[in-house]
């Protein structure tokens, strides 16, 4: 039985891991830790897990955590964890990160979009959690750093179109976002009045997601570059995304369907539908699914690919459990296994 600790246990992220590791065979939660909920029983602050688990918040004490548990989840903002990280990782424990701390290869990169990075050194170990880019590393690794969710579902929607070559290295990728991807922190972006009844782009070729997406899909061919428009929508979660890439060759949209079902052969989480079939975010709400979709405009010469995930599973804790699955060496699918609720 592998030993868990979770820091960041009451955001969004942090309350969804919880909820898939108390189904998860092979996992004991043993510390949840936070900042402003300290002394809360989880439960309690999220009444959805009422029954399902009684434990209380702790602060955020990486040896003391230590001593209870074989594998931390940090799932904390950007530059706050990554002191602690490298406290983790010298004790010997293995690591899976939220934050963007770890994503980035580049240094440089990184304080671009953010500021100083506190630990650079963990650049250097640290592996994107991407399996199906990545799935040796992370198997291997101690250190794996969990994707954004915008970046997950472009490029798992355009990796296949660019390790074949049958698009220009230039793509646009037009994003839209349930409002729980915004955290659970307050602001007037998210506020109920102001962004209901409304969909909004916002940070234009300037998003912190855009340097994954490019970092990515430059290790898969050519070295890429990406125009993302973000898009807040007003629903409470899921991503889809719709990402053009100019051909460079005439394609059929059952050539290009065959190519992705051959890209993602033996995937458990990723679903190519038949060509004519797009994809929907409820259709994976609650799931760990991507679903993508493909068409292709004939008249312009572009490959166009729709994806859509659950932004907190596929794009944050689901993602997260199927590395640590990789990590522990337990079935990649374990606590993973759900469909979609419908209507």
């Amino acid at each position: 039985m592998t030993k868990a600790a979770v820091f960041g246990a009451t955001g969004y992220g942090g309350v969804e891991l919880v909820r898939l590791l108390l189904d998860h065979p092979d996992v004991e939660l043993t510390w949840l830790g936070g900042h402003s909920t300290v002394g809360e029983n989880i439960a309690e602050f999220y009444q959805h897990l009422n029954g399902a688990i009684d434990m209380k918040v702790r602060e955020i004490d990486v040896p003391a955590a230590a001593e209870v548990a074989d594998i931390m989840f940090f799932a904390l903002p950007h530059a706050v964890g990554a002191e602690l990280v490298g406290q983790a990782l010298e004790l010997g424990k293995k690591v899976i990160d939220f934050s963007a701390d770890c994503r980035l290869k580049s240094v440089a990169t990184y304080e671009q979009y953010y500021e100083i990075h506190p630990r650079p050194d963990l650049l250097e170990q640290a592996v994107y959690g991407l399996p199906e880019l990545h799935r040796d590393e992370i198997v291997a690794t101690q250190l794996t750093a969990v994707p954004g969710c915008y970046p997950t579902s472009a490029i798992l929607g355009l990796a296949p179109a660019v390790a074949a070559g049958l698009i220009e290295p230039n793509v646009i990728v037009d994003s839209k976002s349930g409002v729980s991807g915004a955290g659970r922190k307050l602001s007037l972006t998210t506020h109920y009045t102001e962004c209901n009844e409304s969909v909004a782009a916002y940070k234009i070729a300037q998003h912190r997601h855009s340097p994954e997406i490019v970092q990515e899909l430059s290790g898969l061919g050519a070295e890429m570059t990406v125009t993302f428009t973000p898009h807040l929508i007003p629903m409470n979660r899921g991503i889809l995304s719709t990402s053009y890439g100019t051909l460079t060759r005439e394609v059929s949209v059952a050539e290009a369907v065959a190519l992705y079902r051959d890209f993602y052969a033996g995937e458990p989480f990723v679903r190519v539908l038949d060509e004519g079939v797009l994809p929907a975010t409820k259709r994976v709400s609650g799931t760990n699914f991507c679903d993508m979709g493909l068409a292709v405009d004939a008249n312009a010469g572009r490959l166009i690919a729709v994806s859509a995930i659950d932004n907190l599973i596929k794009g944050l804790s689901g993602a997260a459990v199927q590395c640590m699955n990789l990590m522990i060496g337990a079935e990649e699918t374990t606590g993973l296994t759900r469909y979609a609720y419908w209507p």
